[in-house]
């Protein structure tokens, strides 16, 4: 199944989202939801909150006291360390059954307040952020919540800000204006992007990067990479060693087709085989066709390598796997650190790029284009040794 994370900050609207995707047909996992259930009246979980806070906790109907719960914990961390560790292990063991429960073609829309809080963006094939302006979430926590004007804007100052939000985001779904467009804007995520996901990930259809249409360099590639870097490392877990953002768009200032090259390192391509589901299962479908780079230079034994690549069709991605110090894995971080520091170099490769993509612009899948740069990069490999050896240049993920 596709499992989406989805989080905004307090007042955000998040709900309103979370509401729209599942009249669309999305499974969705409240973590808010679930943080009742686990201390509903009568359960041990709430015994475990009185005994630990004492009955002014418990309301007169036995249920949970909420705003005396809030007035015990907020601004207190030991307070809170204490309540998480009676509500969290409880959420988590519940948010598995119900994941376990779904469908296994299932749009899984897990709605997380603090995932990006928690770290926990790089476990999902997606991540959806909802946003509203401070002031605008203020008036909505006042005007709608009766929250004291005070109590909303501490609420939301010990919340994630903007940026790191951002940084999390696949998806950045703005409720600052018009329901309507909200609405509008979350089924055309729904029709265009999550179900087509979902089905290449069913699938394991990769999504091809199509004939070879340069862009001017976007400054976002740089957080996109390094997102995507984060959700492979996740997805390797203990036999990966350092994803990282590789190829053109690693490159600031360098024209680039819109995709994205990650490179995985492993101990061995037996890891890499060992991997192949996780990284499916994460959003990255294998491509069992492609099984090594070109050499540098040309005429010597190919570098083997695994290949995947994105099932998202709102992001092409390149994820190539291949043995730390293999000369595949060095040359893929010598190429993006010599390019960096060389303008010259950048600019010879920027103009080379420009030629061959007007003269292969009618070529599908981009092949030609592909081998009609490897002239100028076994030319090229002699300066970018000369620069790692004046530099004392040491490959790093």
């Amino acid at each position: 199944m596709l499992r989406v994370g989805l989080t905004g900050g307090i007042g955000s609207g998040k709900s309103t989202v979370a509401r729209r995707l599942v009249q669309r047909g999305a499974v969705l996992v409240d973590a808010d939801a679930l943080a009742r259930e686990v201390v509903a009246a009568g359960t041990d979980g709430l015994a475990e909150v009185v005994e630990a806070f004492g009955p002014d906790v418990l309301g007169p109907d036995g249920e949970l006291d909420r705003p005396a719960l809030a007035g015990v914990v907020f601004g207190d961390d030991t307070a809170r360390a204490r309540l998480n560790g009676i509500i969290h292990p409880r959420v988590r063991g519940r948010t598995e059954e119900l994941i376990a429960a779904a469908p296994p073609d299932a749009v899984l829309v897990q709605d997380i307040p603090l995932l990006v809080e928690a770290g926990m963006a790089a476990h999902f094939a997606l991540v959806l952020v909802v946003h509203a302006d401070v002031e605008e979430r203020v008036r909505r926590l006042v005007e709608l919540r009766g929250m004291p004007e005070a109590d909303a804007r501490a609420r939301i100052a010990v919340q994630a800000g903007d940026e790191q939000r951002r940084a999390a985001a696949d998806v950045w779904l703005d409720n600052s204006g018009d329901q309507d467009a909200l609405r509008a804007a979350v089924d055309e995520l729904w029709d265009t992007r999550l179900v087509p996901f979902e089905e290449n990930l069913r699938s394991r259809r990769a999504v091809r990067g199509g004939a070879p249409r340069l862009v001017e360099p976007d400054p976002g590639w740089a957080a996109e990479g390094a997102r995507l870097a984060a959700r492979v490392a996740a997805a390797a877990g203990e036999r990966g060693r350092g994803a990282s953002h590789t190829g053109s768009t690693s490159v600031p200032g360098l024209v680039a087709k819109d995709v994205i090259d990650l490179q995985l390192g492993v101990e061995s391509l037996a890891d890499a085989d060992a991997l192949r589901d996780a990284l499916q299962d994460a959003g990255f479908p294998h491509r069992p066709d492609i099984v090594a780079d070109n050499p540098k230079p040309e005429g010597s034994a190919p570098w083997p390598k695994r290949c995947h690549q994105s099932a998202d069709p709102g992001r092409v991605v390149h994820l190539h796997v291949r043995e730390v110090g293999s000369p595949g894995w060095r040359y893929a971080l010598l190429f993006r650190d010599w390019m960096r520091a060389d303008p010259a170099a950048r600019d010879e490769y920027a103009a080379l790029k420009r030629a061959l993509a007007d003269r292969h612009r009618d070529d599908p899948d981009a092949g030609g284009y592909a081998e009609a740069k490897e002239p100028w990069f076994d030319a090229a490999l002699p300066r970018a040794e000369e620069w790692a050896a004046a530099t004392g240049w040491v490959p790093v993920p």
